[in-house]
């Protein structure tokens, strides 16, 4: 009896340890770039406090300068969850297959689950397609943005050749906005952003870094026009840390599907504008951006 009355003592201390371990103590939320730090933790307070009130520990908001610090982030474990872009995603699984799970994207109000790269100008500048852009700076967003350099770049370059011959420089911004403010402030003369290409020009479309920096009273969009548009790019994916207990991430999935019917301005800032909803995605999705990738190191 005594035997059996230790045996049970210790296979409860065991499971009581194993519960411990699975307990989280906080939990933190990586922003990828795109626009200054301050405003991405504005707009992204409201879902850190939905998480922090379901998850009951603290939660916190990290915004890298950079995309590569929410890949590393996540990568090493300091990060839990994140929106990511396509080709951050394609890095992060490149890297660790194990590291992240993917969960949920965006839906646009017609339906869809992608978006577009947006070649842009000055309209006072007289360029009004990419060819008349030859021989002026051009900028991107970020190494690892999907819309801000992976895509456009491989379409610019089979469309116009070598961009460092085409254009007289061709430069990294550091994210959407900086884009965005940088050719309305004259830095560049034209550069690639974000939208999901619904709605109208003047508006920043419906969402995205666009409509984002339209928002926040940045630029008047009347200022701008397009010059460019690429093949449409599937919507990058919400993600959780693969390691995390399986209640944590069902309790943060759940939460951030359910976010546009629970509280859609809350929702808006999230998503960067007006879109129907957040839903369920796989890896398979992502699976030609994964190809573009391998093919962009390889290079």
């Amino acid at each position: 009896m005594k035997t059996l009355l230790l045996s049970l003592i210790a296979t409860t201390a065991l499971a009581g340890t194993a519960l411990a371990q699975d307990a989280i103590t906080g939990f933190n939320i990586g922003i990828l770039g795109g626009e200054n730090a301050q405003d991405r933790m504005t707009s992204n307070e409201c879902f850190r406090a939905k998480v922090e009130a379901e998850l009951g520990v603290p939660v916190k908001l990290f915004t890298p300068a950079d995309y590569d610090g929410v890949i590393q982030g996540l990568l090493g474990g300091t990060l839990d969850y994140a929106w990511l872009g396509a080709s951050a995603y394609a890095k992060i699984y490149m890297t660790d297959p194990e590291a992240v799970e993917v969960k949920l994207t965006k839906q646009n109000l017609d339906g869809s689950t992608g978006y577009y790269a947006f070649g842009f100008a000055r309209k006072d500048s007289g360029i009004t397609s990419i060819e008349q852009a030859k021989g002026k700076t051009f900028a991107f967003a970020d190494p690892n943005s999907t819309s801000g350099y992976l895509v456009p770049g491989a379409e610019l370059l089979e469309q116009v050749g070598p961009l460092e011959d085409f254009f007289s420089e061709v430069r990294f911004s550091g994210g959407h906005e900086q884009s965005i403010v940088g050719v309305a402030n004259g830095d560049f003369d034209a550069a690639v952003s974000w939208a999901d290409g619904l709605g109208d020009w003047e508006d920043g479309y419906n969402s995205g870094a666009f409509r984002r920096a339209s928002d926040a009273g940045l630029v008047d969009m009347n200022d701008l026009v397009q010059i460019w548009q690429s093949k449409l790019i599937p919507e990058g994916p919400m993600v959780v840390r693969k390691s995390l207990p399986q209640d944590v991430k069902d309790k943060v999935t759940a939460l951030s599907d359910a976010l546009w019917q629970t509280d859609p301005a809350c929702a808006y800032n999230v998503a960067a504008g007006d879109a129907k909803d957040f839903v369920p995605v796989t890896h398979d999705a992502y699976a030609g951006v994964l190809a573009a990738r391998k093919l962009q190191e390889g290079m």
